[in-house]
C-alpha cells in the first residue's frame, strides 16, 4: 500500500478502503522521508515529512492523526520531540491534508483516529521520522564544521561540539539537513531515557481554546460564503416523496432549495438562522417506508429470539461449555440488555464545501481524513487526486466522525448546485440526534455451571444484537463481526478476556434493526464488561463468595488484568470495611490494548437517591505518553460511561428516534460527577489506548456497588428507568 492510488482507483473502493480503517485495517509503510514538497519549493523547507524548523527555531511537527479533546496532537508531538530532541516550547503542530498524503504516496499513513489507536499505531514511525530528523541536523553540523557526526550532541533545539564549543540551533541547521540522504538505520531511544515523553508536559492547544481562538468547524468563515440546513426522512429508510420549494423561495436570503439525494432537503440562505428557519416552513411530504411502524418493544422481540436461536457464530470457545452447564450440580442465569446510545457530540456535523466541475475541495472535524476524503470524491464526481479535506479540530467526535462522513456527502451534493460557492453546511442539534449512527443495541444470556464446592464449571454466553460492521455494508468472513466479541477474545494483544473457565463459550446471533449502528466510544467492550462483570458478581454472591476473590481464582494466568484489580481494591481498602452507608462495586477488563479495572463507592438514600462518591481507577497502557493526560482521559472517560449508565437511552417509535436534544438525551450533570482516583501503571513491553478502556468499567463497578447496597440487581440500562427505593 505503499504507491499512490493510481488515478483509475474507483471512488467507490477508496471510499470502501478508507472507511473501514476506522475498524481495524492496518496499512503498512516506510518510515515518511521523503524531500518531494522541498523540491516543490515549499517554504521553508522540511527536514522530512514530519518535522520542519524554520529559521526562528519554530519547529512545526506534522499529525495526521485527529485532535477532538483525547490529546492525540500532543502526545504524538511529545514522541517526535523526544526524539528529535527539540525544545519543546519551541513545538507547533500542523495537519498535512489527506490530499497531499495520497500525493505524496501515503507518507503520513493512516489518518484514522478511532479506537484509542492515534499514538499506539503510530508511535513507532512517527518517532522514527523525529529521530531521523535528528541525526540529519547532526550531520548538516558536523559537514559545517568538518568534525566526525559522533563528536556532536543534539539537544534542547540545538546541536554541539564540544571538543570546539561550537553550537547551532537547528533553525540555523534546518536548510542543510533537508539536503540530505535519510539515514537508512534509524535508532530510537530506550523509554527510559525519556525527558519529554513520559512526562507531564501542559497540551498545546490549551491557549487556543481558552482564548478562543482555535477555529471549529462551525466557526469557519470563507469569503462569499453561503450556509445551509438540512432535514432528512426521520423515519429510517424514508425518502422525499415531495416539497414546494416556492412555498418559501421569496424568505429573505432564501438562495436555493435543493433535494440531497433520496431522503433529504436543504435549504441555502446568506445566514444559517435564515435557511434553517425557511427549512422549518418548507412544506415536506415524506414516503416513510417499510419502517414507519418500527419500535423499542419490536426491537427487543428481535433480540430476545435471538438468544434462544439454535446456534451462533462463535467467538470465543474452549472445552465443551454445553454440557459442562448440563451436568452441573447448579446453575445460574441472567439475561442482560444495552440500549441505543448517541453520540451527541457537543459540535454537530457540519462541513464546508467548494465544488467546481475540476476540483473540490471540503473543510470539516473528521475523525479519519481519508475517509472524508474519499467521500468528497464519490459527492463530487471526481477522482481524489482533485479533492482535497482540510481538517479541524473536532468539538467530539467519539466514533460518530470516523466510519460514516453522511454530512460531508451532503455538503458536496449541495455545494454542487451552486459552483464555485462555499456552501458551510450544519445539522440542527435535533438533525443531529435523529440520524446518528448508535451505539448498538444488545441482549445477553449468561449461564454458569457450578461444582458442589461453587467453582464454575462452564459458562456460555449469548450475544444477540447488531453488528456494527454489517450495517457499514462491510463484507463478514464467516459471518462474523470481530467486534462483537470485544473484550470476551481468546488471549492476545487487543480484547482478551481476564479469567479462565474450564468450559467456555461466547457466541453470537446477529439481528440487525433497521436502526444504523456505529462505533460509540469504547464501542462493544462497554455491554461486555457488564454483562461479565455483573454475572460474575452474581456468581459470587449466589455462592456466598467475595467478588475480589472470586475474580482472583480465576485469573491465576491473567497476571495484568489482576495486577490493575489488585491496584484497586488496594487503594480503596477492600479488605477493610468502608464508612457506614458506603458500598463498593468492582469491574475489570482489556480493551483497546489497555488493561483497566475500577472500584466504585456508592451509597444510597432511603428515598433511592444514588450517590457515587468516588471512583478508583487504575490503567496499564505499557507506556505513558503524558501521565497527565492519561488521567484527563480517565476522568473523561468515566463522565461519558456514566451518562450512559444513568441517562442515555434512545429508544424508537414509528420509526425514529424519540430523543432530539439533551433534554431527552440527558449527560452527566456536574452534581453527579463523583472524585476520580487515577492509577497509572504502565508496565512496558506494549502500547495500548487510554481514550475508550476505562469506559467500560465505570458502569458494572457501579452497577455491583448498587447490588451491595440495596440487594437489586440492575440488568438493563439506564439506571433512570428503575426505582432503588427500599421495599416497604
Amino acid at each position: 500500500m505503499n504507491a499512490p492510488l493510481p488515478v483509475s482507483t474507483s471512488r467507490r473502493g477508496f471510499l470502501k478502503i478508507s472507511t473501514l480503517a476506522l475498524g481495524g485495517l492496518v496499512v503498512p509503510f516506510a518510515i515518511p522521508l521523503d524531500a518531494q514538497a522541498q523540491q516543490a519549493g515549499e517554504q521553508p523547507p522540511e527536514i522530512n515529512a514530519w518535522v520542519v524548523v524554520k529559521p526562528d527555531d519554530t519547529v512545526v511537527i506534522r499529525i495526521a492523526r485527529s485532535e477532538m479533546g483525547q490529546g492525540t496532537l500532543t502526545g504524538l508531538a511529545q514522541l517526535v520531540a523526544e526524539e528529535l530532541d527539540a525544545d519543546w516550547a519551541k513545538v507547533t503542530t500542523e495537519y498535512p491534508s489527506p490530499g497531499r498524503n495520497l500525493a505524496r504516496k501515503r507518507v503520513w499513513g493512516s489518518y484514522s483516529t478511532g479506537g484509542s489507536r492515534g499514538i499506539r499505531e503510530s508511535n513507532e514511525y512517527v518517532r522514527k521520522g523525529g529521530a531521523a530528523a535528528r541525526m540529519m541536523l547532526m550531520q548538516a553540523a558536523a559537514d559545517q564544521w568538518q568534525v566526525p557526526v559522533a563528536e556532536c550532541r543534539a539537544a534542547n533545539g540545538a546541536v554541539t561540539h564540544a571538543a570546539s564549543g561550537r553550537s547551532a540551533t537547528y533553525g540555523k541547521l534546518a536548510e542543510a539537513a533537508g539536503k540530505l540522504a535519510v539515514p537508512a538505520d534509524v535508532k530510537l531511544k530506550d523509554p527510559k531515557d525519556w525527558k519529554l515523553a513520559g512526562k507531564r508536559l501542559a497540551r498545546l492547544d490549551t491557549v487556543d481554546k481558552t482564548t478562543g481562538a482555535q477555529v471549529y468547524g462551525m466557526d469557519l468563515k470563507l469569503p462569499n460564503m453561503v450556509n445551509a440546513a438540512i432535514k432528512d426522512c426521520p423515519v429510517f429508510g424514508g425518502k422525499v416523496k415531495s416539497f414546494d420549494a416556492a412555498a418559501i423561495a421569496q424568505r429573505p436570503g432564501v438562495k436555493k432549495v435543493v433535494q440531497v439525494g433520496d431522503s433529504a432537503v436543504a435549504v441555502v440562505a446568506d445566514t444559517w438562522w435564515r435557511a434553517r428557519s425557511a427549512l422549518a416552513d418548507l412544506p415536506i411530504v415524506w414516503d416513510e417506508g417499510p419502517n414507519a411502524k418500527l419500535s423499542s418493544a419490536d426491537i427487543a422481540a428481535m433480540l430476545k429470539e435471538g438468544l434462544n436461536a439454535p446456534e451462533g457464530v462463535v467467538g470465543n470457545s474452549n472445552g465443551d461449555a454445553r454440557a459442562a452447564i448440563a451436568s452441573a450440580r447448579r446453575t445460574v442465569e441472567a439475561v442482560y440488555s444495552y440500549p441505543f446510545q448517541n453520540h451527541a457530540t457537543m459540535e454537530v456535523m457540519n462541513a464546508t464545501a467548494v465544488w467546481t466541475p475540476e476540483r473540490c475541495e471540503v473543510w470539516t472535524p473528521t475523525q479519519n481524513g481519508e475517509a472524508a476524503l474519499a467521500a468528497t470524491s464519490e459527492a463530487a464526481g471526481l477522482p481524489p487526486a482533485q479533492c482535497d479535506v482540510h481538517k479541524l479540530h473536532l468539538g467530539g467526535g467519539f466514533g460518530r466522525r470516523g466510519a460514516t462522513h453522511d454530512w460531508v456527502r451532503q455538503a458536496v451534493l449541495i455545494a454542487r448546485e451552486l459552483p464555485g460557492t462555499p456552501v458551510k453546511l450544519i445539522w440542527t442539534r435535533e438533525e443531529d440526534m435523529q440520524h446518528g449512527r448508535y451505539h448498538p443495541v444488545t441482549q445477553c444470556k449468561l449461564t454458569a455451571g457450578l461444582d458442589e464446592q461453587g467453582n464454575i464449571t462452564g459458562l456460555h454466553m449469548r450475544i444477540s444484537g447488531q453488528s456494527i460492521l454489517a450495517s457499514l455494508g462491510a463484507t463478514l468472513k464467516d459471518g462474523k463481526d470481530p467486534a462483537v466479541f470485544q473484550g470476551l477474545n481468546p488471549p492476545g494483544p487487543e480484547a482478551s478476556i481476564g479469567y479462565t473457565f474450564p468450559n467456555l463459550l461466547v457466541d453470537h446471533a446477529m439481528r440487525n434493526p433497521p436502526v444504523p449502528a456505529g462505533f460509540w466510544r469504547g464501542v462493544n467492550l462497554n455491554q461486555n464488561t457488564i454483562y461479565l462483570e455483573c454475572f460474575l458478581d452474581e456468581v459470587a454472591h449466589a455462592t456466598k463468595q467475595d467478588p475480589l476473590a472470586l475474580r482472583r481464582k480465576l485469573m491465576a494466568n491473567h497476571p495484568k488484568h489482576l495486577a490493575v484489580l489488585n491496584a484497586v481494591a488496594e487503594k480503596a481498602g477492600w479488605n477493610k470495611p468502608p464508612k457506614k452507608g458506603i458500598y463498593r462495586g468492582l469491574a475489570q477488563c482489556m480493551g483497546f490494548g489497555s488493561y483497566v479495572a475500577a472500584c466504585a463507592e456508592v451509597s444510597v438514600s432511603k428515598e433511592g437517591r444514588l450517590k457515587i462518591h468516588r471512583i478508583i481507577a487504575a490503567t496499564d497502557p505499557g507506556h505513558a505518553v503524558n501521565p497527565q493526560q492519561i488521567e484527563a482521559q480517565v476522568e473523561g472517560s468515566f463522565v461519558y460511561g456514566l451518562s450512559a449508565a444513568l441517562h442515555g437511552e434512545c429508544t424508537v417509535k414509528d420509526g425514529r428516534v424519540e430523543q432530539t436534544n439533551f433534554d431527552t438525551y440527558v449527560p452527566l450533570r456536574m452534581d453527579e460527577m463523583p472524585k476520580v482516583e487515577t492509577i497509572v501503571m504502565p508496565s512496558g513491553g506494549f502500547w495500548g489506548g487510554v481514550g475508550e478502556p476505562t469506559i467500560a468499567v465505570a458502569a458494572p463497578a457501579v452497577l455491583n456497588a448498587i447490588f451491595a447496597a440495596t440487594g437489586k440487581r440492575i440488568r438493563d440500562l439506564p439506571l433512570k428507568n428503575h426505582s432503588l427505593k427500599a421495599k416497604a
